[in-house]
């Protein structure tokens, strides 16, 4: 059963480059919510309440609140705005983005508990490793016209033309931020290392790299960010592929 809902999610995304328009959209919503309850679910069946609520609330209660303030402001992602085509919005932000955030925090954190043993290494490993996961989901989503930078900064990735350098950076700046808040708030429990346990949510997160490359080059004809998302995700999926591979 600790493998179902990897299995549900999995499903999901195999069956985004099947469907389009308004189904498209939809099955965006439904593998948002699947990849939150299994990183949820997951959370507070290994770690416990306190782990899981904390989670959420540094997660999703603060990714709602950054993307708030970007979609005010222009601040720390620049001046973009939200489309119609992803549901109800809270504050100007659908509500499923802030549930994006958690259901990549929480793969990250336990992928950097692999990789390091202090606590400001995994904070920095977690944070590139859900930074880089944007490197896919930006370009996708705008291709989607899910999103859209008012003001598109000149500065942008080779090939990645609709997506402003600086998006990226107020991503890792964030992710720093929410990592740090976490491991400071959810108590020594978050802090520890259980392979076997913890086999679902690694396999998630390699799973986001490896499909995020294939569907990037091959079925969604974007392949400048499938090289980037594989350069900057792979960072951190390729060590922790070795790693797991020789234990």
């Amino acid at each position: 059963m600790r493998w179902l809902p990897l299995v549900l999610l999995v499903l999901a995304q195999i069956a985004y480059p099947l469907v389009s328009g308004d189904s498209r959209a939809t099955l965006v919503g439904a593998t948002v919510v699947l990849g939150f309850a299994a990183s949820v679910g997951h959370a507070f069946a290994t770690r416990g309440a306190r782990v899981g609520v904390v989670l959420i609330a540094v997660t999703a209660g603060g990714g709602l609140a950054v993307e708030a303030l970007g979609v005010i402001t222009g601040f720390p992602f620049g001046a973009y705005d939200y489309g119609d085509a992803l549901g109800p919005t809270l504050f100007g932000v659908p509500v499923v983005i802030p549930l994006a955030w958690t259901w990549m925090a929480w793969p990250a954190w336990l992928a950097a508990g692999q990789l390091a043993s202090r606590t400001a290494a995994r904070i920095g490993i977690a944070a590139a490793g859900l930074a880089a996961w944007d490197l896919f989901l930006d370009p996708q989503m705008v291709a989607e016209g899910y999103w859209r930078w008012t003001t598109p900064d000149p500065v942008t990735l080779p090939g990645v033309g609709d997506v402003p350098v600086g998006n990226y950076l107020g991503w890792l700046a964030v992710a720093v931020l929410m990592m740090a808040s976490f491991a400071a708030a959810a108590g020594p429990r978050a802090q520890r290392v259980d392979r076997t346990t913890d086999a679902p949510m690694l396999a998630l997160y390699l799973w986001t790299y490896l499909s995020s490359v294939l569907a990037h080059a091959v079925f969604l004809d974007l392949p400048a960010s499938a090289l980037w998302g594989g350069i900057g995700m792979g960072a951190v999926a390729v060590p922790l592929t070795v790693m797991l591979v020789r234990r």
